[in-house]
């Protein structure tokens, strides 16, 4: 590599674009996941009630989270049709459809009549807005995390597609902070009879200034690249696959990979987050603002840690870090509820912070590390299938089986090891997996190569300048 420098024009010009590209995908990401957690939140503290009505509050709670996982069930759906245009058109043009599919179907859910208006009919209204949002969401997260990977350079690839990354605790923290504020605020009476619509309408502000960041961002100058080389093979008459089916027979052992990763790293999170709001205000009886409070603070502190892990990453790699962070959740599984038992604020706070932390550590890295894994012409297709994969077999059925092992065994013991053997099954897939750090993202896989032939370093300064 040589060892001139970049020139500064150079230079100067990559930090602007890639800063840009950054707050673009940041932005939206981060008004996806508000949207997507909103509903989770609102699980476990109003549609159980309102839309779910039982005489059991945790039946109803299940019911709620059962509808909750059915958002998941259409993310895969969502990551193969996103996956299959991202790889054709383009990744801005998808990511713009998926922002404006997700923002619609929150803010009419915050127009929903209730059960007690409607009958059957608004569970079931309520049910199909949910599987539009798991939808879109399926598509949002391969593009977000492709487009900064693919405009960054490959020494800095971590840091840099970590900050979509962080758009999940950013749109928690937004989802629970809005929450948050009307319970105090508002009587109780008020917040179950309109105030939790206030968080779902203003969903309809935050997309349009979500869509006015998306759409002045450029495309990914690595898809555009492949995109004319595709076309000239087309031209000589070369004949490609759809990148789902190429996906499926050329890098299946990616996805069951990315699926691996990512199985711990979203049962953590669904455990830490939703399921927690159930056990303090359902288990312990404690208020509603205790939880929403703990879960604010902690994912305060989870947004600004991500892209430190991802920084790290670039560093030693992204299996350490990822390792990091599955070894610690194992471990911590146990005292986590342990301390959650104290009923002390402090220390429930104390609980998540350190369990989110941990989480960072498998998701900071996370973005880089999925989209290392896949060539460009099928990357969208590959990094979304295997993260939305996950998404069913981890993320939806977690708050189901944890609510389910509480209401069965009336102690936090099995949840605990859950989620503990769900982090050392991440443990177990990234020791085996093949370190992806530096890999240049416009050169080609080949199948089953070996972990050097899938590094490659960069050809020039000007593609690590950021």
């Amino acid at each position: 590599m040589s060892d001139t420098p970049a020139t500064p024009p150079a230079a100067s010009g990559r930090s602007t674009g890639i800063a840009r590209i950054v707050s673009a995908s940041l932005i939206g990401t981060t008004i996806e996941w508000y949207d997507f957690f909103l509903y989770g939140s609102a699980a476990a503290l109003v549609f159980n009630t309102l839309f779910f009505p039982s005489a059991d509050p945790l039946v109803g709670t299940l019911i709620a989270f059962i509808t909750y996982a059915i958002g998941f069930a259409a993310r895969p759906l969502g990551g193969v049709v996103f996956g299959h245009f991202g790889d054709k058109v383009g990744r801005k043009k998808l990511l713009v459809i998926s922002l404006l599919m997700m923002g619609g179907a929150t803010f009419a859910m915050g127009l929903l009549p209730t059960y007690e208006t409607l009958g059957v009919g608004a569970p079931i209204l309520l049910t199909v807005l949910r599987l539009v949002q798991g939808f879109a969401l399926g598509g949002e997260w391969g593009g977000a995390v492709l487009i900064v990977s693919e405009h960054g350079g490959d020494k800095q690839r971590g840091f840099w597609a970590s900050w979509p990354q962080a758009g999940a605790p950013g749109g928690n923290l937004l989802a629970t902070g809005v929450l948050a504020l009307l319970a105090a605020v508002q009587s109780e009476e008020a917040f179950m009879s309109w105030g939790w619509r206030v968080p779902f309408l203003l969903s309809g502000v935050l997309v349009l200034l979500g869509l006015w960041i998306r759409v002045s961002v450029s495309e990914s100058p690595v898809f555009l690249a492949a995109q004319a080389k595709a076309k000239a093979d087309a031209a000589r008459g070369v004949k490609e696959e759809a990148p789902v089916i190429e996906v499926f027979r050329r890098s299946w052992r990616e996805v069951l990979t990315a699926i691996g990763t990512r199985f711990g790293e979203n049962i953590s999170y669904y455990v830490l987050t939703a399921f927690l709001l159930v056990y303090v205000t359902n288990h312990l009886e404690l208020p509603k603002s205790t939880a929403l409070n703990a879960v604010l603070i902690a994912s305060a502190v989870h947004f600004v840690t991500i892209p430190l892990w991802g920084a790290l990453s670039d560093r030693v790699g992204r299996r350490p870090v990822t390792l990091i962070g599955s070894v610690g959740m194992a471990l911590w599984a146990f005292a986590f509820f342990a301390l959650l038992d104290s009923k002390s604020f402090a220390v429930i706070t104390l609980a998540v912070t350190v369990g989110l932390l941990l989480h960072g550590a498998m998701y900071g890295p996370q973005a880089a590390f999925i989209s290392e894994m896949f060539d460009t012409r099928v990357r969208y297709s590959g990094a979304s299938m295997g993260s939305q994969l996950a998404s069913i077999i981890a993320g939806a059925l977690a708050p189901i089986i944890a609510v389910e092992l509480l209401k069965e065994y009336d102690s936090a013991t099995p949840v605990a090891l859950y989620l503990c053997l769900a982090a050392l099954v991440t443990t177990v897939t990234v020791a085996l997996a093949g370190e992806t750090r530096g890999r240049d993202l416009t050169a080609t896989l080949v199948a089953g190569s070996s972990d050097q032939a899938r590094r490659h370093e960069p050809t020039a300064v000007g593609r690590d300048t950021v």
